[in-house]
């Protein structure tokens, strides 16, 4: 090889690891804040998944346009943001997972507790999600405890996946070693107050859940 061969073949070698820099159109920029807008936020596989380059997502960004709310996920800066914002990021971060326990109740609307960590629950041959915001309490269901009882409800632009009320109360009584007995009585006493769940979906769902037994004095002293 002479020396000119050798020139080429270093030339060609560096432009392999030369960033090819992209034209993002204004076209695109204003499809990337319409999905934005309209979904309450956008991922990176959303714009490519739409044949938008990533890069409009960086240049928005840059441009104080967008801003970044999680991992891949951006939003507009004077977007609304919800109480129920933590689950929002979560749900969507984690799509296969379905909003449980303590996360559920404050979802409903139902008890005292404000827990620090979003509770969700997964299939036990799932992998465990990696999220660094906000914080997870990851439950692993499996058959019907994870596929019945799920409700699904439309928060700034994201759908949630969560367990129904009844759903909820009889997971509380089974993680009632972990979660605390105190907490599912008070929550059974005060969603049944408020005519949050019917007897029968109960007593299905504590069927399902092998608490029936557990929960039955509870359940006569309620309707007495």
């Amino acid at each position: 090889m002479d020396a000119n061969q050798t020139v080429m073949w270093q030339n060609v070698d560096t432009c392999r690891y030369v960033p090819t820099l992209c034209h993002v159109s204004r076209t695109d920029l204003k499809r990337v804040l319409s999905f934005a807008q309209r979904r309450g936020s956008v991922t990176r596989r959303e714009v490519a998944a739409a044949g938008i380059h990533t890069q409009a997502i960086s240049r928005l960004v840059r441009d104080g346009a967008l801003e970044r709310v999680s991992r891949g996920r951006y939003r507009l800066p004077n977007a609304p943001v919800s109480e129920q914002h933590g689950l929002v990021l979560v749900s969507a971060a984690v799509p296969h997972g379905v909003l449980c326990l303590l996360s559920a109740l404050s979802f409903h609307e139902i008890g005292t507790q404000l827990p620090h960590e979003v509770w969700i629950a997964i299939d036990r041959r799932s992998r465990r999600p990696s999220l660094q915001y906000p914080p997870l309490r990851v439950v692993r269901f499996g058959g019907k405890s994870l596929s019945d009882g799920i409700e699904r409800h439309r928060v700034e632009g994201q759908t949630l996946s969560v367990y129904c009320v009844a759903k909820t109360l009889a997971d509380l009584f089974k993680y009632r070693n972990k979660i605390g007995l105190d907490v599912a009585l008070e929550a059974l006493r005060e969603a049944w107050r408020n005519r949050q769940f019917k007897m029968d979906d109960l007593q299905r769902y504590a069927r399902m859940c092998r608490v029936q037994q557990v929960m039955k004095p509870y359940l006569e002293a309620l309707v007495a």
